[in-house]
């Protein structure tokens, strides 16, 4: 697939000896389709498999649901050997490859759930250019010789809009823009004023650059709140699983929302949390050969879900009492601090698909004592005892705490 053109092979999948390929060439605009599925339906076809190139699959995508059993290969693995790539000659080895089940195919959801992850990704995508944004304003101040990210923590803030505002119209006066501040700035207004000493010195066209940035800001804030009013009104029938999914240690109702739209609202589509955690990318991978695996590095999986659990993570080791504070003190030490908050995703991955699949809602559990690992400790406590030659004399004590 490219971009104006279609190269489409079909065979008889089900004929024995050697395939007989058909060619054809389409064009890639609306009436091309149309003409494409047309013949497709003549000739019979059930199922069509097609490449990830790049966004152009999209639009044949749409053009074919409904109407024929589609698949979508990973583009290496239908990898031609150098030199010897063609177009009609990738599309008889994609079919040659699919038949025989050599192809690594993509979760592709329904219509309705690409859009959630049209809406959840861009809001991703706008809140990193805001953060983009907000460093390369703290540059341009430095820059200027205006030290007022050294007072003021949150650039994008009311008081520091007020006061970026008054240098971009020509505000020279240090004493009159740091007055401009909010009551609720820790900074006093002395610190603010020698922060904004070098406002006399900025020239006219910086004061131009420097006003774009408050207007960008804006632009920005304001795209945000509207894709997250069309996020919450798009899973608004789903918002049962949302607040079930929010109420996991590190997430909340933006992160819920996100995972939602990636995996579906049921997790339907991985039969076991081992397929999802594996889809995801967050366990370890296995490449065995000779029964010895050279490596456990983790597949790239789905990067917006990865992303998602690995902030989840670092905020539910926070959380005091919980289970995956405990997961993570107990791992931390041993295998260090990134290993432990991957460990922590994969166990919030699988979490995630319990509560997704099944229905269910998230309990916390790490204040109570595992009566397993609770037995398990006490007969390890026995037999470092009893192994110098001590003599142990077991008796069960009621605490009146929950175990």
């Amino acid at each position: 697939m490219h971009k104006k053109m279609l190269a489409v092979v079909i065979t008889d999948a089900a004929q024995a000896g050697e395939f007989r390929l058909e060619r054809r060439k389409f064009g890639a605009g609306a009436v091309d389709l149309v003409q494409l599925k047309d013949w497709l339906a003549e000739q019979g076809v059930k199922e069509a498999v097609m490449e990830s190139t790049a966004q152009y699959w999209k639009p044949v995508w749409q053009a074919l649901e409904g109407e024929f059993g589609l698949h979508l290969a990973q583009a290496h693995s239908n990898k031609a050997p150098k030199g010897r790539k063609r177009d009609f000659t990738d599309a008889e080895r994609l079919v040659r490859r699919y038949i025989a089940c050599e192809l690594i195919l993509s979760f592709v959801p329904d219509g309705e759930q690409r859009l959630w992850r049209t809406i959840t990704r861009t809001k991703q995508q706008l809140t990193r250019d805001r953060v983009r944004l907000q460093n390369q304003l703290e540059g341009f101040l430095e820059e200027a010789r205006i030290k007022l990210s050294s007072h003021v923590s949150d650039l994008p803030g009311l008081s520091a809009r007020r006061m970026l505002q008054a240098l971009a119209e020509g505000e020279t006066d240090a004493a009159n823009i740091a007055a401009l501040a909010t009551n609720g700035l820790k900074a006093t207004q002395e610190q603010r004023q020698d922060a904004l000493s070098a406002a006399a010195t900025l020239s006219v066209l910086q004061r131009q650059v420097l006003k774009l940035f408050p207007e960008r800001l804006t632009l920005l804030d304001r795209q945000i709140e509207t894709l997250d009013r069309c996020a919450a009104e798009a899973l608004m029938k789903h918002q049962d699983a949302v607040r079930r999914l929010a109420e996991v240690p590190g997430l909340g109702a933006d992160s819920a929302q996100q995972i939602i739209a990636e995996v579906g609202p049921e997790a339907a589509t991985f039969d076991s949390p081992e397929q999802m955690a594996s889809w995801v990318g967050c366990c370890p991978g296995r490449e065995e050969s000779a029964e010895v695996s050279a490596s456990d590095r983790s597949p790239k999986g789905n990067r917006p879900v990865r992303r998602i659990l690995s902030q989840a993570a670092n905020a539910a080791v926070k959380a005091k009492g919980s289970t995956y504070e405990l997961l993570y003190r107990r791992l931390a030490p041993r295998i260090g601090h990134h290993k432990a908050i991957r460990a922590v995703a994969h166990r919030l991955c699988r979490i995630a698909w319990k509560i997704l699949h099944d229905g269910v809602s998230y309990e916390e559990r790490g204040q109570r004592t595992n009566p397993q690992a609770a037995r398990y400790r006490a007969n390890r406590l026995i037999r470092d005892l009893r192994r110098p030659g001590y003599q142990v004399q077991v008796t069960l004590v009621s605490t009146g705490v929950n175990e």
